[in-house]
């Protein structure tokens, strides 16, 4: 009875709750905003190749570099420092369920197809991190990561 209980709160010390994630996520994309004002909105502002698009508003150039720019940002900053900059701040990162060196497998499918899915569905999949045990996203669930402190 007393393990059980032991290792339910380190659970809770070793996992990156709902709440915090959150927070990170949204340091991520104040960052991604300020990129995004400072290389992306100069150029647009000189060139007005943010006016071209291919068949819809959602092909458009800015539309793409923008999503280009976002996935860049976590794959890559999850690939080399297991962390993003909203992460580093709160002090959590991602690692393997097995705590192996991430593969550009696991980052991609998080990060990428996992991030697709997640806003294909309005963000709702991030809400499993609430009630899962190890406070698993979908995307984590993909990826077969887990966010630590």
């Amino acid at each position: 009875m007393t393990d059980d209980l032991v290792h339910k709160q380190i659970m809770k010390v070793i996992y990156a709750g709902f709440g915090i994630r959150f927070v990170s996520f949204i340091i991520d994309l104040l960052i991604l905003f300020g990129i995004h004002s400072l290389l992306l909105k100069p150029i647009f502002a000189f060139t007005q190749i943010d006016k071209q698009k291919l068949w819809i508003d959602y092909f458009s150039v800015a539309h793409l570099l923008d999503a280009l720019i976002f996935y860049l940002y976590f794959v890559l900053m999850t690939k080399f420092f297991r962390q993003t900059l909203g992460k580093m701040i709160c002090n959590i990162r991602v690692e393997r369920d097995d705590r192996l060196a991430l593969t550009w497998k696991d980052v991609l499918f998080r990060e990428w197809i996992g991030r697709i899915i997640s806003g294909t569905f309005g963000n709702l999949p991030y809400l499993v991190t609430l009630f899962t045990v190890k406070h698993k996203g979908i995307h984590d669930y993909f990826a077969d990561t887990v966010v630590i402190r």
